[in-house]
Parts: structure tokens; C-alpha cells; sequence
């Protein structure tokens, strides 16, 4: 079997024998990798540690003292993901056995068939690629991935869409702005999903949420024993966004340490993990999003120029729901559609009544806001309609909506009803915390009296991320 992979490989071939080596290496680089050559423990090493290395095929016998699954022990305590496969003239069962303890991917004897040498790595790093896949995609399913359907009658927001369709095949790095709750995120993917990068990953990150450290970690990943507590190597967004699409949210909350590293990855397509010395080549497009005036914040010294110029070839601002009136019956029908799915209940839609009411609302949770509010209607309603008289859950922080008044007859019981005003107004009292307190969860979840893991389930529960 011969697999084609999307970007060269690279295969290390680690044999004291000059011709096998030599054949091995005019072999792979005929079938597309880049293949290098060592001839005992030391200089393999040497090899891994300079150059980005996918497999490494091993020969059990090595000179100058250590062999070959010294070797394989070493490469794997500093290099996890690196497939490696033993070679050797002696059938031994014992040294297979040994082989594949330490980890070795496969076993093959001499002499080798460079066929189904052929076949074993790139059997291997066909199971590596879809490990790493099945890793994002559960990720994927844990952060409820966000639609990239983007819904307006707007004219404004028409043309700026027909421009966002006009750059997405590009690698021009974007700039989304506008409040809290518009679609920013939505927007991302919708460029990402329909561009020439869509078989790539869609990676999104909150500069917010973490402290410096961490965010530095998880853009650029870490090196074992780079601090404390990084007891493995761990790959960062970059990495896992190359070939695709990396959403760097609220770039605004980015210190100025962090803002220079991520405009060199921006002008050298590369970067060294954290306690880490190579240097690692990615190609991943970059789209930024902030709710805040970067303007404002150069002025202040607290966000750096060339960065902002760098982000802000492209720029989209997406105006808040309140200016866009003419969008709400075409999001409440949108939510519904998607709502009444996921509870397997049949809703029409929402009376007149209800969506004149939503439309005189303001909105200051924008989108965000009123899809929790469709999000209840379906979930908590009884009949196929949605009316005014539903909408006790249209409240926004104790605000109500104009002529919105509580039907006291559709009470049935005590129990249900508190059941009902929890849910009801537990997503707003969560979301009017965590806006104050600029989505720093820990200090939110002290205010409330909460844990923080309890917060965390509330948040993926209601829907609450910051975007």
C-alpha cells in the first residue's frame, strides 16, 4: 500500500551498514520523504534533536556501544510521537518482544523488503494522523462546536460577506471586531468552513480566559519537563491549525509579551515550543476577534502597532443586533429550526405578537441572547406556537421586555414553577457575572459561591463562551 500524505514526511534511517542506509534513503525520497541517515545512538540523536522527525527505522545492532533498543528508549522519552520500527538480521522472538514493550511500532527482519517496509510506515503514520484527528474532533464535541451558518437580510452585512467570500481563499490574516454575543466566532468558521482550508482544523482560542503561561502553552505547546507540571509534550493551536484555520478571540486581552511572540509566528510562519529549541514551520491562517477599540488600546501602549497592522489586512465589524432589527424573525425562525431537533419537538415558530415583541427589544446580549431565548421557548414551551405570554424568558438582568407580564394561570405547582424561574434566569445572573468581571471564571465562580467546575458545566450548558 502506498499513501500519499498532504505535506512531506520525514523518516530517519538508523543502520552502522553504509549501503542499507544509503538504499533506504534513495528509496524514500523517491516515494516523497525527506529522509535522513544515522549510523549509531549518538549521531541518530543528534538527527532527531536538529530536524523534525515523523518515523525513524532502527537497526537492533549499533556501534560504539549502545544498540538499538537503547536507542528506541531514548527517542521515546524525548520525542512521544516519533513512530519507530526495529530492523535486524536476527529473528529473535525475545528482541521483538522487547522491541514492542518499549514501544516500538512494528518489527521487520533483514534483509528487508523495501515494499512492505514501505507499507508498515505508512500504515503507521496513517494511524497517527487519525488519532490526532479523533483527539481534535472529541475536543470539537466537548466545546460544542459554533455553526458557521451566518443568518442577515442586512444590507450592510450582505456586503461585508460577499467581501469575507471575495478573501477566504486567501492566507490573509483577518481582523473581526464588535460587542460581545454578534457572531464573531460564527463568522470565523463561516470563512474557514467554505474556503480552500475547509479539510483543515478550525482551532479557536480565548486570549482572555487564560493567564500568560497558559497561553503561551497552549499556542505554541510544550516541551516535557518545560515547567512544573508539564510531565508530557503537549502540542499547541499552531500545530494542530496547520493547513487550516487558527481563531485567536479576544486578541485584545493579549499581554505584550505574548503579542510579540505571536507577530514573529506571524512574519516567520514558525516557532519553538515552550522549553523547546527547534524550530517548527506552520502554515495556518489567522483570524483575530476583539470586542474592545485596539485603537484605543495602541494609544494607551497596552496593544502593540505592528501587530495590529499585521492582524488587520482584512477587517470585518459586525454591527450589534439592535441596529439590525430586520435580522431577529430570520434568527428566532433559524434557532428554532436548530433547537426543536436537538429536544425532538415539533415548534411552528413564533406568533406575530412574540417576534413584534423581540423585535422592539434592544438586545444587549445581541445574538447570543436572543438564540437563549429561542433556546428556552422550544425547551420549555407546550404548544406549537410560541406567543407573548411565553416570553417571561425574553428578561435580560431583571429588565423587562415593554407590555411583557407574567401568565400567573399557567402556573401548576410551586415545585415546577421555581424549576421553571431557575432556568430562567440562572443563564442571565451566570452571563451578568461573568461580563463583569471580564470572564475571569475563578473570580466569577467566588462571587457566586460556586466551583469552578461547577461553573465550567453551567457555562457549556447555557451556552455563556465569550465571543
Amino acid at each position: 500500500m502506498e499513501q500519499r500524505f498532504e505535506r512531506m514526511r520525514a523518516i530517519l534511517i538508523v543502520d552502522d551498514e553504509e549501503g542499507i542506509r544509503h538504499g533506504l534513503r534513495n528509496f524514500f525520497h523517491k516515494k516523497g520523504f525527506v529522509a535522513y541517515e544515522a549510523f549509531d545512538f549518538h549521531s541518530a540523536l543528534a538527527a532527531v534533536k536538529s530536524h523534525p522527525i515523523d518515523i525513524a527505522v532502527i537497526d537492533i545492532r549499533l556501534k560504539n556501544g549502545k544498540n538499538g533498543i537503547d536507542l528506541l528508549r531514548e527517542l521515546r522519552r524525548i520525542e512521544p510521537d516519533l513512530i519507530e520500527i526495529i530492523i535486524t538480521g536476527y529473528g529473535s522472538i525475545d528482541t521483538a518482544v522487547t522491541s514492542m514493550k518499549e514501544g516500538a511500532a512494528d518489527y521487520i527482519l533483514k534483509p528487508i523488503d523495501n515494499k512492505k517496509l514501505l507499507d508498515v510506515v505508512s500504515k503507521n503514520l496513517e494511524i497517527r494522523e487519525l488519532k490526532n484527528e479523533n483527539r481534535f474532533l472529541k475536543r470539537e464535541l466537548m466545546n460544542r462546536s459554533v455553526p458557521h451558518t451566518f443568518v442577515t437580510a442586512n444590507q450592510g452585512l450582505k456586503q461585508m460577506m460577499q467581501n469575507a467570500d471575495k478573501i477566504k481563499d486567501s492566507p490573509v490574516t483577518v481582523l473581526i471586531t464588535g460587542e460581545s454575543g454578534t457572531g464573531k466566532e460564527v463568522l470565523a468558521r463561516y470563512i474557514h468552513f467554505t474556503s480552500n482550508r475547509r479539510q483543515g482544523k478550525f482551532v479557536s482560542i480565548n486570549c482572555a480566559s487564560l493567564s500568560e503561561n497558559l497561553l503561551l502553552s497552549e499556542l505554541f505547546g510544550h516541551e516535557r519537563g518545560a515547567f512544573t507540571d508539564a510531565i508530557e509534550r503537549q502540542l499547541g493551536k499552531f500545530e494542530m491549525a496547520d493547513k487550516g484555520t487558527l481563531f485567536l478571540d479576544e486578541i485584545g486581552d493579549m499581554s505584550p509579551n505574548v503579542q510579540a511572540k505571536l507577530l514573529r509566528v506571524i512574519e516567520e510562519s514558525s516557532f519553538e515550543r515552550v522549553g523547546g529549541t527547534r524550530r517548527i514551520h506552520v502554515d495556518a491562517r489567522i483570524i483575530a476577534a476583539t470586542n474592545k477599540e485596539l485603537t484605543q488600546l495602541m494609544q494607551a501602549g497596552r496593544f502593540r502597532d505592528d501587530l495590529y497592522y499585521r492582524i488587520k489586512v482584512v477587517s470585518f465589524n459586525l454591527i450589534p443586533l439592535r441596529e439590525r432589527p430586520e435580522d431577529i424573525p430570520l434568527l428566532i425562525d433559524h434557532f428554532v429550526q436548530k433547537y426543536q431537533k436537538m429536544y425532538n419537538k415539533v415548534v411552528q415558530g413564533f406568533s406575530p405578537e412574540a417576534t413584534g415583541l423581540l423585535t422592539r427589544y434592544e438586545w444587549p446580549g445581541n445574538v447570543r441572547e436572543l438564540e437563549n431565548v429561542v433556546n428556552q421557548a422550544v425547551l420549555l414551551g407546550e404548544r406549537d406556537w410560541v406567543d407573548a405570554a411565553d416570553l417571561g424568558k425574553a428578561l435580560f438582568f431583571g429588565k423587562r421586555i415593554e407590555g411583557q407580564e407574567v401568565d400567573f394561570d399557567r402556573i401548576k405547582s410551586l415545585k415546577k414553577a421555581m424549576r421553571d424561574i431557575l432556568q430562567l434566569y440562572e443563564p442571565r445572573i451566570i452571563e451578568h457575572f461573568l461580563r463583569k468581571n471580564r470572564y475571569n471564571k475563578s473570580k466569577t465562580a467566588r462571587e457566586l459561591s460556586i466551583t469552578r467546575k461547577t461553573l465550567d458545566d453551567k457555562i457549556q450548558r447555557y451556552d455563556l463562551q465569550e465571543g
